[in-house]
């Protein structure tokens, strides 16, 4: 091969997805662990606790949340559609977790997520993972 057509075929082209490197946001995956049952069958425990964060985070919904309770001593489904993208939760009282998604594309500070479901839930154990969005490619097949 070609000095020339060697050098064209193993260049690197500019991936044009870099461009959104700088981010697209937060997603926040919240478990809490040993909290109170009843608080985790409470649909207005839990819609005052999404209140509480639109409040306190200056959230936009675009709409009102959406719950589904589950019969008996099930727990709790809800969402709420945010201008930001979305905030969600599930509730297991019979095992005692509460699970909670939070995803905004616009830059925002963490939210005290242990601290706040340890008051309204009772929780005992609060493991909160921040992953970035957007970003420059990490490559196929990466994470």
């Amino acid at each position: 091969m070609a000095p020339s057509a060697k050098s064209a075929a193993t260049r690197s082209v500019p991936d044009p997805r870099a461009a959104r490197a700088p981010s697209s946001g937060t997603e926040w995956l919240v478990e809490a662990w040993g909290c109170d049952p009843a608080a985790l069958r409470s649909l207005p425990g839990l819609t005052a606790l999404f209140r509480r964060m639109v409040d306190e985070l200056g959230l936009i919904p675009v709409g009102e949340p959406r719950w589904h309770q589950f019969p008996g001593e099930g727990g709790v489904t809800g969402l709420l559609l945010l201008a930001e993208s979305h905030l969600c939760c599930h509730s297991f009282p019979e095992t005692g977790l509460f699970t909670l998604n939070l995803y905004c594309c616009r830059p925002r500070p963490a939210w005290p997520f242990a601290e706040r479901l340890r008051q309204d839930l009772g929780a005992t154990d609060v493991a909160v993972r921040a992953l970035p969005r957007g970003g420059p490619p990490r490559g196929e097949g990466s994470p």
